[in-house]
């Protein structure tokens, strides 16, 4: 799945294409992107966790709070460092990877 940045001073996010097909290609994808990274990783900032780019809040903790039944509001109220556009961005991909086609055998 590659995102790009929409034309605005807040870079926000829109899906272009998707060949994610599960979780792992998923944050494979967010990881691999050319412009404006949701999520990266880096062996100095949690031994290499999955994290929100300019925060240490690991991306497993937007799925969990979700899980467990808590919004949106209450995970950026627990992690301010995250911001609502990479949370919107994230689930975006999230759901375009569930919904896409499997791919051709």
């Amino acid at each position: 799945m590659l995102v790009t940045p929409l034309p605005s001073a807040n870079h926000t996010y829109r899906s272009v294409t998707n060949p994610a097909t599960s979780s792992i290609a998923f944050v494979q994808g967010i990881m691999a992107r050319d412009t404006a990274p949701l999520i990266h990783r880096n062996p100095e900032i949690l031994g290499g966790t999955p994290v929100f780019v300019g925060t240490r809040v690991p991306a497993q903790s937007l799925i969990d709070y979700l899980e467990s039944g808590h919004t949106v509001d209450e995970f950026l109220d627990d992690f301010p460092s995250v911001s609502r556009e990479q949370v919107i961005a994230a689930l975006e991909l999230a759901k375009a990877a569930l919904l896409s086609p499997p791919p051709a055998a």
